[in-house]
């Protein structure tokens, strides 16, 4: 596996760093997730299938649990032991959290000058936000994101999915990459500084380009990839379901307008303002004329892009979603056989693999101990001091 001889020290929690390390771990890394004596917060949030949380379960495979209290002397020990054996280390506190437990770094490079060292969290390591609490709601707010998300005229449309956390993870997993490819060169280690607010912005291309060229504001609703056009919306159907059509370019809305009979709307797919809500209105009406399933047996064989608004249900046994296996199913010792999204990082040569389930809180801490050099009556010592 491409990555299988990377060590990574995963001080992170809740949602977006061990998203980042389970794609790293996906592909071979050997990702030791360090944990305090009561376990990363996620454990204990979310449903449980038997004892495990399934938020838990959802990024936190093929990795093994080190149980490890940093604010004992003895433990930091135990993590000097180990950084100096590892090439990667993530964490996910606010700024000044690792400096102040003597593990920031400026300390850790000096024992291992080749560490690749991240830090992701919500606003950066500078500025006058750094030290601001916050959650994906608010990044997506400050970011611009929840601002045009939603219909005209209408309150701000929270997103279904974690976009800060998630883009915060990937771009975390990117840099990562990027340093250890740039070590392969130097020699040499570098710190990593990755915001969730700056990864949200990064979201931002086309409203920007807009904007600067056209001195325009964006709003909810009413750009071409908000709602604000009738060739790329969301319609509802005849029993309440939903369709969406995304016939941006010219020939997709020629060929949507033809199938429907209704080639009077070709010449106005970028029309503005009354003209844009008239089309909107007319297609809506247009959709309610048949069910969902009706639309996706309509379309089925036609070279226009208009797909349902489904369900997880109905994501999970979509014909498609099957194929390329992004659900899958792995054994726990606790919870039997669990579901976890696939691999979708798809190398021909070195693909990913499930090769381990989500681990029990402190289940590896002896044998990582061990195979730092510990003898087992020195790991003996270290529990019965609380180390773990």
């Amino acid at each position: 596996m491409p990555l299988r001889d990377v060590i990574i020290i995963d001080l992170t929690r809740q949602l977006p760093g061990p998203f980042c390390t389970q794609i790293l771990a996906d592909f071979g890394a050997q990702v030791i997730k360090i944990e305090g004596p009561d376990g990363d917060p996620i454990r204990g949030q979310g449903p449980r299938l038997h004892k495990e949380s399934a938020y838990f379960l959802g990024v936190n495979r093929n990795k093994r649990s080190l149980v490890l209290n940093l604010k004992a002397k003895r433990g930091k020990e135990v993590f000097f032991r180990l950084a100096q054996r590892a090439d990667v280390i993530i964490e996910g506190f606010r700024p000044g959290v690792m400096e102040r437990l003597g593990i920031g770094y400026t300390e850790i490079r000096k024992i291992n000058p080749r560490i690749i060292y991240c830090s992701l969290s919500g606003y950066g390591q500078d500025g006058p936000y750094r030290n601001r609490p916050g959650h994906d709601i608010n990044y997506i707010a400050l970011g611009g994101i929840l601002g045009v998300t939603g219909r005209k005229n209408s309150a701000p449309v929270i997103p279904g999915g974690q976009i800060a956390d998630l883009t915060g993870g990937l771009l975390a997993a990117l840099g990562l990459m990027l340093g250890l490819w740039a070590r392969q060169k130097t020699g040499r280690g570098q710190y990593i500084d990755v915001a969730m607010l700056d990864g949200v912005i990064s979201w931002l291309p086309f409203y920007l380009g807009e904007y600067m060229t056209e001195d325009k504001i964006p709003k909810r609703g009413e750009m071409l990839l908000n709602g604000g056009y009738a060739c790329y919306n969301v319609y509802e159907t005849k029993d309440g379901a939903y369709m969406t059509l995304g016939a941006l370019e010219p020939h997709f809305w020629e060929a949507f307008c033809r199938e429907i009979g209704r080639e009077d709307l070709i010449p106005d797919q970028f029309a503005a303002g009354k003209r844009q809500r008239e089309m909107i209105q007319e297609l809506q009406k247009i959709f309610m004329q048949r069910t969902q399933q009706e639309w996706i047996k309509f379309w089925e064989e036609k070279n226009v892009p208009c797909e349902p608004v489904l369900s997880l249900e109905e994501v999970i046994y979509h014909p498609q979603v099957l194929f390329r296996r992004m659900f899958v199913e792995i054994e726990h010792p606790t919870e039997g056989r669990i579901k976890q999204l696939g691999i979708p990082i798809k190398l021909s040569e070195t693909p990913g693999k499930l090769r381990t389930p989500p681990p029990l809180l402190g289940e590896h801490t002896q044998e990582i101990l061990l195979q730092l050099g510990y003898s087992p009556q020195e790991v003996e010592e270290l529990r019965q001091e609380g180390v773990f």
